[in-house]
């Protein structure tokens, strides 16, 4: 027997159960991880309360995690028992002591990644890989805004848009979190509780505006966003953290300068095993060199994920956090 978090019902984190259950044996094309870290991520609210629905109910939760090989089933050639590995792309049931899911989904860690790191880094570095790589390719001296800047995807943006030589603008919530994203290469910092977005974002651009924004907060701040785009900018919205983006008239792209808007996600992206493999080919390299690092500034049981999730979702987390199995 195993243990893992599944939800029966959405709603709230009161919904999350820690239950016993009894491990699948991998089938053809599938391995089977006994996790020494899992991630957490927003995308795990979302299914826990309904945004994005799980395949049926009772669920697992949670699309990352890293550990150890521990079975192989048929056809598998990548992948052997004891390899230390890492994914980020589900199926769900990754809050778990093991996770048995498609051998195309994983990678093996480099000796230079640990698994901690790895759990911590897979879907926000890779989440960062194809927005800064492949959804706007810079190159740099770009002028960029990040939403959420202190938080785990933010994080690794800063170090990752610093290295490219990219100026990014983060906005965050607190002097300590600006404090924060400073130290990890932000540019310059926007407190949003005490300063105006879209003028803050003009005086630092002297009038120019950013290239891209890259937001992951949502309804709230759809608007403003735009608002800080230089004529023909691109729009990257690609979370729900306020909600999601609705009732959008595509005629205000138009208006406020023929912006370009998308809407992308990792699996959009991570499409094939070979592009995958290159994509985290790519963050390791970057984690290695040492011009990403991952603060994992949260660390909670397993069978605190609800805590876990309360605390990400009220914006009381840093960096990023992982559950310990």
């Amino acid at each position: 027997m195993s243990k893992r978090i599944q939800f029966s019902r959405t709603g709230g984190p009161e919904v999350l159960e820690f239950v016993e259950f009894t491990p699948a044996e991998p089938g053809p094309g599938e391995v089977r991880v006994r996790h020494q870290a899992v991630g957490l991520n927003f995308i795990d609210i979302y299914f826990r309360t309904g945004l994005y629905p799980a395949p049926a109910l009772p669920s697992g939760l949670g699309t990352e995690g890293a550990g150890v090989v521990d079975a192989v089933g048929e056809g598998v050639e990548h992948l052997e028992v004891g390899d230390r590995v890492a994914y980020a792309q589900g199926p769900l049931g990754a809050y778990a002591e093991q996770h048995v899911l498609p051998a195309e989904k994983v990678v093996v860690l480099p000796d230079g990644v640990d698994v901690e790191t790895a759990a911590a880094a897979m879907l926000k570095g890779l989440t960062v890989q194809y927005l800064l790589r492949q959804t706007y390719p810079l190159q740099g001296g770009e002028t960029i805004l990040w939403h959420a800047a202190a938080g785990g995807v933010g994080s690794i943006a800063c170090q990752w848009a610093k290295a490219l030589g990219v100026k990014l603008i983060g906005t965050v919530s607190s002097p300590e979190k600006a404090a924060l994203a400073e130290k990890n290469g932000a540019w310059a910092t926007i407190d949003y509780t005490r300063e105006n977005v879209v003028e803050r974002v003009r005086e630092l651009t002297g009038g120019a505006m950013c290239d891209v924004v890259y937001d992951s907060v949502g309804k709230d701040t759809w608007g403003l966003s735009l608002d800080c785009l230089k004529k023909r900018g691109l729009m990257v919205s690609f979370g729900n953290a306020s909600g999601p983006v609705e009732g959008v008239n595509i005629g205000i792209l138009n208006q406020k300068g023929s912006l370009y808007v998308t809407r992308p996600s990792l699996n959009g992206y991570a499409d094939t095993r070979e592009r995958l493999e290159d994509m985290a080919a790519d963050l390791f390299a970057m984690l290695e060199s040492g011009q990403v690092s991952v603060d994992i500034s949260q660390r909670f049981p397993l069978a605190e994920a609800g805590k876990a999730q309360e605390a990400l979702a009220g914006r009381q987390t840093t960096g990023s956090t992982i559950l310990q199995p």
